[in-house]
């Protein structure tokens, strides 16, 4: 298999090539939005426990990562499906924000260990968040292309349908 930019530049056009860039994107938009409240929490001092500040600022995120992966990646509309699609999403994310708890619970111990400045811990705290969901972004991925599954006669015709606009 080639790796050619021109090779990877036509995957990025394939069904799954946008998919992946957009499961790529709705992860950064709502590492973002976590990793902000968990450093505006602890940073600010709203939430002086590391564990706390790590596990709200976390639980900020679920609501927009859930709807963006619904919609946007995976192109689902309508009403979710409680059994099929929240319950297997919440317990995906639940297992992530418990191993960022370890990742918590361990920025803890540095923080309690060392004595660092509040933005050196601050920042311990938000890095040590970060890699705890990096970890889990490729399983997730795998995971919810099987919650979120669309029929593949359906990406199809959407997928020519799109083309069909582009030559038109």
């Amino acid at each position: 298999m080639k790796y050619s930019p021109s090779a990877l530049l036509a995957w990025s056009r394939t069904h799954e090539g946008k998919k992946l860039i957009r499961y790529t994107a709705t992860s950064a938009i709502t590492t973002i939005v976590s990793l902000g409240a968990v450093s505006a929490l602890y940073g600010f001092r709203w939430i002086s426990s590391v564990i706390a500040a790590t596990l709200a600022g976390n639980v900020v995120g679920v609501v927009p990562a859930y709807q963006l992966n619904r919609r946007w990646t995976w192109g689902k509309r309508g009403r979710s499906e409680f059994r099929r699609e929240v319950a297997p999403f919440l317990a995906v994310t639940v297992i992530g924000i418990a191993f960022s708890q370890l990742g918590a619970w361990w920025a803890k111990h540095e923080v309690n260990t060392h004595h660092w400045g509040h933005l050196a811990n601050t920042g311990l705290v938000a890095a040590a968040n970060l890699l705890s969901f990096a970890i889990f972004w490729v399983l997730k991925l795998v995971i919810f292309n099987r919650i979120f599954k669309v029929d593949p006669l359906k990406m199809m015709d959407e997928h020519l349908l799109v083309e069909e606009a582009g030559t038109a």
